[in-house]
């Protein structure tokens, strides 16, 4: 059978909804620190409820959390308190120790020199074991871009397997800037990534405080996982500082996203940063507006559904 654009499919691999990816993809996360927002959370209780098939987990350093111990330590921390609580399909954390990389003199991207990181190699391993030309990986970032950007250095058909989803960045009537949050934390990385990757980067404004509320923190069950959660809730960052969580979003809940604008990367913007252009026949993909209040409702149906935690 034929159908859409897909062979012996069935139609099947025709997008839930505005992007190229959903929870039918096979994902990987990779984030610095594990306490400034509920990306973790959010993909693990989703991994094991049944709405995002999560494949790996890579840990990095930043400038904001520059002790790669301890965000190994905090992840681990993380992964173990989830599977207690009894939570399903939750993969090891992999250590990636990953130096900003260097644009090479000559400008040209593929004359740059790989690190060779351990989480780039985990990204171009488990995209030759997972990806299919339908159903590509999606590696969500919550910090830089470096591993990534690594990954497609060490092996250029990454391309062919691979979506990169981000919330970095500001947007602007014309497109939107690679910047702070994350973006400017290698941006070499982000212009590779950029340019030679299939990229969906979320500009949103979002939130993350209305995600887990003290006033309702009383009415979770009882668990190791929900124990990790108010521990953690007083010490999450400020809505413009962290909401790593939304690359998860846009990934698993195809009806968070409700418009994308296709866009390039071309040139900086005037803070120097890397620039994405509104162009019509632009590769890349930039989400403009979500619809913010699906993501705590669903959060909370999880915690609540009495369903969703094993024996502890």
């Amino acid at each position: 059978m034929a159908a859409c654009s897909g062979t012996l499919d069935a139609g099947s691999d025709e997008p839930k909804g505005k992007l190229p990816v959903d929870d039918r993809n096979p994902v990987v996360l990779c984030n610095d620190g594990p306490s400034d927002n509920w990306q973790g959370e959010y993909a693990m209780l989703l991994a094991s409820t049944g709405g995002l098939r999560l494949n790996g987990i890579v840990v990095t350093s930043s400038k904001f959390w520059p002790s790669l111990d301890d965000n190994m330590s905090g992840w681990t921390n993380m992964v173990t308190a989830a599977r207690q609580a009894g939570l399903k399909n939750i993969p090891d954390p992999v250590r990636s120790d990953s130096p900003t990389l260097v644009p090479p003199r000559d400008g040209i991207i593929d004359s740059t020199l790989p690190n060779g990181s351990a989480g780039a190699l985990f990204i171009v391993t488990e995209s030759k074991r997972v990806a299919l030309p339908f159903r590509p990986l999606v590696v969500v970032t919550g910090g830089g871009l470096t591993d990534v950007a690594d990954a497609y250095l060490m092996d250029h058909t990454l391309a062919d397997r691979v979506v990169v989803v981000s919330w970095l960045g500001a947007s602007s009537p014309d497109g939107a800037e690679m910047g702070v949050p994350n973006g400017d934390l290698d941006t070499w990385a982000d212009i590779i990534v950029a340019q030679k990757l299939r990229y969906i980067q979320a500009s949103l404004d979002y939130d993350q405080t209305t995600d887990v509320p003290s006033s309702i923190l009383p009415q979770l069950p009882a668990n190791t996982f929900t124990s990790w959660i108010q521990t953690k809730q007083p010490h999450i960052w400020s809505t413009l500082v962290a909401a790593d969580q939304v690359g998860v979003l846009v990934t698993a809940l195809p009806s968070f996203v409700s418009a994308t604008v296709p866009v390039v990367q071309r040139g900086v913007t005037a803070n120097d940063l890397p620039a994405l252009a509104n162009d019509a026949t632009g590769s890349d993909w930039l989400v403009t507006q979500a619809n913010n209040a699906l993501a705590p409702a669903r959060l909370w149906q999880m915690l609540l559904d009495t369903k969703t935690f094993g024996p502890h």
